[in-house]
């Protein structure tokens, strides 16, 4: 392994530039430092190179969307075409038709497709359509599970010890300074894999919910596998009081062919989708049973839910999206389970064979390394003290050190040019992090 400078010269300049025109120097709140961002100058497959032309292994994928890694041949063949017939369009195009096909026949209960642009808006649309259908307000919502940037799907994410409330009960918190109260006093917070007092929490608010979101397997709240009789209580319970299931996949369609609900046992009304459905360009969408989007409805008049947007199903991210897809057959599906397999299983064997108070979550392409002994089964376990995220700030950063990145604090993702020997060298990279902390797990 050889140490690489985790902030190259160029991506100084650059930051020093771009702190003269962003708030903080940056566009996003999710943009590593150390002290400042590496800048990316192009990726190439499963590799980036920055500003400074240091080459990485590339784990984070823009927080796994490019499943295809970068410079997919097939997405930018079929861009460049589209480039030249048109950008966008206040028209429909075939193309929107092709890639809601190929979704209503891969993903079971969607049966109607609407496209926005991101997987925010695609949650977003989705609440407002179970409003709309059962003419209540309210919804539930796992306690530290990411939604995007929609006020009501934003509750409770950033929980704390200090202020997540009793285990049966979670209270529902504040993500930013200024959130109306009123919006907290309109979502009912669950705990992951909490079968029983999810059970008591929809029954009693059951008459006033119109939804609860589900994500299947949580980022944010730890990457742990879904318990059935978990997905059986939320889904049984929200039935019997005419709550609509939504599940949120814009992040986990990645793992599997018919996406994460149909591995885990979860039937949902509503399906939000993004990241790998766009080829590397924004897109979202909301899938779901007929009867359920009929609210979107605009051929008699005004629907019972109004949804447009300048950019929803433009050609480019349609078009870069019906590649992707169309290449992500069983067979790639496949390759990328084992090579999930391959990273969880070595990194589990480096774990138990220093002894190191470490784990690993995840499933199909996906995977997070955790400070602690034992595999965290909902956010609370999964929460970090300040030594324990020190840790793990260390460890990202040994990552770039050594030609991967890794970003702190999300989940990482293989994509399909990835090699078994890469796989291999990111079990590497990990033990020599091990064994360069040795310290830490004799004292």
């Amino acid at each position: 392994m050889v140490a690489i400078s985790p902030v190259g010269q160029k991506s100084k300049d650059s930051f020093a530039r771009a702190r003269r025109v962003f708030p903080d120097g940056t566009s996003r709140v999710t943009i590593e430092r150390n002290p400042g961002p590496i800048y990316i100058e192009r990726g190439v497959g499963s590799y980036l190179f920055d500003a400074d032309d240091n080459r990485f292994l590339d784990l984070n994928g823009n927080f796994t969307t490019l499943i295809h890694g970068h410079a997919f041949a097939p997405v930018v063949e079929a861009l460049m075409r589209q480039l030249e017939r048109g950008t966008c369009f206040a028209h429909p195009t075939e193309s929107e038709i092709e890639l809601a096909e190929l979704l209503c026949h891969r993903i079971p209960q969607v049966e109607r497709v609407r496209f926005v642009n991101t997987g925010t808006e695609a949650v977003l649309f989705a609440i407002k359509a179970a409003r709309a259908f059962t003419g209540r307000s309210k919804i539930a919502k796992l306690e530290g599970a990411y939604h995007g940037a929609y006020d009501w799907a934003e509750v409770s994410v950033a929980a704390t010890p200090d202020n997540w409330g009793e285990s049966a009960a979670p209270r529902s918190t504040a993500v930013y300074r200024g959130m109306p109260a009123s919006v907290l006093d309109e979502v009912v917070v669950l705990r992951f894999n909490d079968a029983e007092s999810a059970r008591q929490l929809l029954s009693f608010h059951g008459h006033s919910l119109a939804a609860v979101i589900v994500d299947p397997m949580p980022s944010r709240g730890g990457l742990a596998a879904p318990k059935p009789e978990f997905i059986a209580a939320v889904q049984d319970t929200a039935r019997k009081n005419g709550v609509l299931v939504i599940a949120d996949e814009v992040l986990n369609l990645r793992q599997s062919f018919r996406g994460a609900s149909a591995l885990y046992g979860l039937v949902p009304d509503l399906i939000t989708m993004g990241k790998i459905i766009g080829g590397g360009l924004p897109i979202g969408a909301i899938g779901g049973r007929e009867e359920v989007m009929r609210v979107f409805d605009a051929s008699a008049g005004r629907p019972l839910l109004p949804q447009g947007g300048t950019f929803s199903a433009n050609p480019l991210s349609i078009t870069a999206g019906l590649a992707a897809m169309k290449h992500l057959d069983h067979a790639a599906f496949a390759n990328l389970d084992e090579l999930g397999c391959v990273v969880r299983d070595g990194i589990g064997r480096a774990i138990s064979k220093r002894r190191a108070p470490l784990c690993v979550t995840g499933a199909a392409s996906l995977f997070r390394i955790h400070p602690m002994a034992e595999a965290p089964n909902d956010n609370r376990e999964a929460y970090s003290s300040p030594s324990a995220s020190k840790l793990m700030k260390q460890l990202a950063d040994f990552f770039v050190e050594n030609g991967i990145m890794f970003q702190h604090g999300a989940a990482a993702s293989m994509s399909t040019p990835m090699t078994r020997a890469d796989a291999e060298f990111v079990v590497e990279v990990f033990a020599g992090f091990l064994d360069s902390h040795d310290v830490c797990w004799k004292t």
